[in-house]
């Protein structure tokens, strides 16, 4: 490792041709200067693979974007053909925006435009100049009627391979990285928990050596309520009604509030993060903001970090107000904190407002490993692909039988038909022994028969290296009648839906993205209310 934290620094000049002999006799040193440099090129390009990226984070609070560079390289050391990370390089940010909406309560895609645009030009770039990246919608933005058509239109526009994602799990994670949490707790070896507040959700993250154990959410944020230069409310969010409710608070848009009002609310949305934190028993208003389920005991964090807006207060970073209620609450958890009464160090993990966007545009892309196998006219990309995770061992012996009984289970469980498009997460352990191939492959086969007449591709994800060899076998040995996707070199996680990008030259690789998806489909979608609830189709 060098001195900038590179496993494997990209050399200053590219590597010559070693001079010898080739099949035909030739020496590579009578072969001209430019044609030994386009070689080695080649031979760099083949183990390394560098992606142009952005980030697009739109918020209930504010929005920005940010543009990157990552360099993947394949572990040749370890005889592996996946990829992993080796440098990232942010090569622009945005400035940030307070997030346009519209009279009518929907997101102000036309405002949004004219923005994103004009970034574009202030970097330098242009759409087709970006190879991959997300466009992430957060908290309450989630909820706009609108969200999904608004992430579909910039991930369209903004590259290639642009992802349009929303959820909040995914959101924990990319703010748990981008924040630099996750480093944190890689480089101590400790138990990180990293609490990401924004404008309308706070997003907590178990890290435990460098891996995300778990995560959750709440809706409790800095702008849940906002006000104009007159002290008229001028916003009043779902969870900020609920909240009023509890304490007996009449909260009126275009009236002035009472101070004593909003200092009782904030310390009632202060304290509830506080018990969340903690892992205490949950109060009623706790189990009434809770957006997905708690994190589980038993793990107590030795650092606990902060990020996201409301976390430019905390660390002394931001003192300006914007008629919301981020600075009190910042102050309210602040103080609760410097009263001793946590036995976990407080840390700042370099990152505060900027951890979702960073995290979307350096984290949220991964590449397959070489060993693929991908059917000829198979279309790509593909987008938003449920994920199944059939509930098998593959590190013993088993049988053909098994294996399809476990994937026509996991079909089962989630209302799914064989021949919709599908992307099967298997867990592989062991040799790659052929005869353990062969039934893995005559299991998939017999499990998905019944959508041998789909167009949809079958899409394989696999965490070791035979993702090649299982869809030859499927392809040629076993002759499955549909267009088929064998990946493997991907790190899985219990995640919902996966994007396939189309094939990288010369490398033979496929930018992958493995996301979740959380859009409103109507009124009282999304809205906060029960404790432990995921509001969308859970595939688990």
């Amino acid at each position: 490792m060098n001195h900038r934290g590179e496993l494997f620094p990209e050399p200053k000049t590219q590597p010559q041709p070693r001079h010898g002999h080739d099949g035909d006799g030739e020496h590579f040193h009578d072969i001209s200067v430019d044609a030994r440099g386009a070689i080695s090129e080649f031979i760099w390009k083949v183990d390394n693979v560098e992606l142009t990226t952005v980030g697009i984070d739109i918020g209930s609070s504010t929005s920005h974007l940010m543009f990157s560079r990552v360099r993947l390289q394949r572990r040749t050391q370890l005889l592996s053909s996946q990829f992993i990370v080796v440098e990232r390089k942010i090569l622009w940010r945005s400035p940030i925006i307070l997030t346009p909406f519209l009279p009518d309560d929907t997101i102000d895609a036309a405002g949004l435009g004219v923005f994103f645009e004009h970034s574009f030009r202030l970097a330098g770039l242009l759409p087709t100049d970006i190879d991959s990246g997300a466009v992430i919608l957060t908290g309450e933005a989630i909820r706009k009627h609108n969200a999904r058509a608004i992430a579909d239109l910039f991930a369209g526009e903004s590259g290639k391979f642009v992802c349009a994602s929303a959820g909040h799990h995914l959101e924990c994670a990319l703010a748990a990285h981008g924040s630099g949490a996750v480093a944190l707790s890689r480089a101590s070896s400790q138990v990180v928990l990293n609490v990401d507040i924004g404008g309308g959700t706070t997003k907590l993250a178990l890290i435990r050596n460098g891996e995300i154990v778990s995560t959750c959410a709440f809706a409790i944020g800095g702008r849940l309520i906002a006000h104009d230069t007159e002290g008229r409310l001028v916003r009043i969010d779902g969870a900020a009604r609920i909240a009023a409710k509890e304490l007996g608070l009449d909260l009126r848009l275009n009236e002035r509030a009472v101070p004593a009002d909003i200092d009782r609310l904030v310390a009632a949305l202060g304290a509830t993060t506080i018990s969340l934190i903690r892992q205490e028993p949950l109060g009623e208003l706790a189990k009434q903001l809770l957006l997905t389920e708690r994190l589980p005991p038993g793990i107590t964090p030795d650092i606990i970090t902060f990020s996201g807006g409301v976390s430019e207060y905390i660390y002394g970073r931001e003192s300006a107000l914007f008629g919301d209620i981020a600075k009190p609450l910042a102050d309210n958890i602040a103080a609760a904190f410097g009263a001793g009464s946590f036995a976990a160090r407080v840390l700042d993990p370099g990152q505060g407002i900027r951890a979702t966007v960073i995290g979307a545009s350096q984290f949220a892309v991964q590449v397959s490993g070489k060993t693929i196998h991908i059917s000829q006219g198979t279309p790509l990309p593909v987008r938003n692909v449920p994920v199944l995770f059939p509930r098998l061992a593959l590190d013993g012996d088993f049988s053909a039988p098994l294996v399809a009984t476990a994937i026509i289970a996991a079909f089962a469980r989630t209302h799914l038909d064989a021949g919709e498009p599908v992307a099967l997460a298997l867990r592989w352990r062991g040799d790659p022994d052929y005869l353990r191939l062969r039934s893995l492959a005559e299991g998939i086969a017999q499990a998905t028969a019944t959508g041998s007449d789909s167009a949809a591709p079958l899409i394989l994800l696999v965490d070791g290296d035979i993702g090649k060899t299982l869809g030859l076998i499927l392809e040629r040995e076993l002759r499955l009648p549909r267009h088929l996707v064998s990946i493997d070199g991907i790190q899985l996680k219990e995640l919902d839906y996966v994007d396939i990008g189309d094939l990288i030259e010369p490398s033979k690789v496929v930018p992958i993205v493995i996301k979740s998806l959380l859009f409103s489909t109507g009124s009282d979608a999304a809205k906060p209310g029960k404790a432990g609830t995921r509001y969308r189709h859970s595939l688990h």
